[in-house]
């Protein structure tokens, strides 16, 4: 999978060892630049991956799953043991006990935190699942306070006022997502990606080390095969019997140096194609969990931008609700006043919020995608 020659892995790795070691500067800002003027293409890209068959397959799965453990209450007792198992679990492949498996075989401890952050990213996107879904639940009061004030019932204000009250009580769902916490995410997933990137160079040097050290030797044992020759012949000629036997002595000469050849030739290529592949398997799996942790970073910075801005617009909204609260339920000005702000803010909210879905579920099928590829080449070797 990865080759020297090959232009588009360099470029790839370049830019992760570029993001592994923060460059910046002149070259930076080119490369910025550069990016931008692909944005169009990127973002093309993106919208074409809410339209495969494997995003419709994870979406169904989050909804179902969702739908299922949302009506536990109702379920039966073999059921609700279903419902203990963490959503993140029942969605990630593979399953812990292949992972389990494959790693009595492999200590790779690179690898090993690679699985281990996939599992942990996989357990935020279950617990943002979580979030959207309460704050779908705590949203349902203002929507019902919206409604109540389009009657205009002198007892429907009471009754609005009080759903606002209640709302204004709900802690904010998305405060256990905060800046900090996407932040050490950053921190913790670049620092692995420098790792691996670090790794990649040295398996490649190590490459290039075997790849000399093979063409010593063979040039060693041309060179030591030959003088061998030329020593013999000489020594041959330089006898009685040598004169009449020079010519077999020679055919026999070159007979036992080229199964001399052979034999070490077939030993060095033997070490040789152990190194490489050894190498080559290591190299093969370093690339695929560096490229599962790159884009891993990217998703979830696009996730922490919205889970910010959701956020903030439940904050806005509760801050609102404090305001009509303390302002009391006689006051209907301010009351239409607040109302028409949750209007007004309705449709971006929940847009937000179907956004930070599809981008979760996202997120899920590039674990899994990474995940599957990186046992795939493990299996390999």
């Amino acid at each position: 999978m990865i080759k020297s020659s090959s232009s588009t892995k360099n470029g790839f790795w370049s830019k992760l060892i570029r993001l592994s070691h923060g460059k910046k500067g002149r070259h930076g800002k080119e490369e910025m630049g550069s990016l931008k003027g692909k944005s169009s293409n990127v973002n093309e890209e993106y919208k074409e991956a809410f339209r495969t068959n494997s995003y419709i397959e994870i979406c169904n799965k989050v909804q179902g799953q969702l739908e299922t453990r949302t009506s536990s209450s109702s379920l039966s007792s073999s059921s609700s043991r279903l419902d203990q198992v963490p959503l993140s679990e029942y969605l990630l492949e593979p399953r812990q006990e292949t992972l389990d498996s494959i790693f009595e075989a492999s200590n790779n401890h690179f690898l090993a935190n690679y699985f281990n952050i996939s599992l942990e990213a996989g357990e935020i996107c279950e617990s943002l699942l979580q979030n959207v879904h309460q704050a779908r639940v705590n949203y349902r009061t203002v929507k019902e306070a919206v409604d109540l004030i389009n009657i205009g019932a002198y007892t429907e204000y009471h009754a609005s006022h009080k759903d606002i009250s209640t709302f204004a009580l709900h802690k904010n769902p998305f405060s256990s997502m905060n800046r900090d916490k996407f932040l050490e995410l950053h921190n913790n997933h670049a620092h692995l990606l420098h790792q691996l990137t670090s790794q990649y160079r040295k398996t490649k040097r190590r490459t290039k080390f075997f790849r000399s050290i093979k063409r010593a030797l063979i040039t060693g044992l041309i060179v030591g095969s030959g003088g061998l020759a030329v020593a013999l012949l000489v020594l041959s000629l330089h006898t009685m019997v040598g004169l009449v036997a020079a010519p077999g002595l020679v055919i026999l000469c070159s007979l036992v140096i080229f199964l001399m050849k052979k034999s070490k030739r077939n030993k060095i290529k033997s070490r040789k194609n152990k190194w490489v592949d050894q190498d080559r398997g290591l190299g093969s799996q370093l690339d695929v969990a560096a490229r599962g942790v790159y884009i891993l970073i990217n998703d979830f910075d696009t996730m922490s931008r919205l889970v910010q801005r959701l956020y903030d617009e439940v904050e806005h909204t509760r801050f609102l609700s404090e305001i009509c609260v303390r302002k009391g339920k006689k006051n209907r000005e301010m009351l239409k006043e607040v109302v028409r702000e949750f209007r007004m803010h309705e449709g971006l909210f929940l847009e937000e919020m179907e956004e930070l879905e599809k981008q979760v579920c996202l997120c899920f099928l590039d674990i899994n995608r990474s995940r599957r590829l990186l046992v795939q080449e493990m299996d390999k070797y």
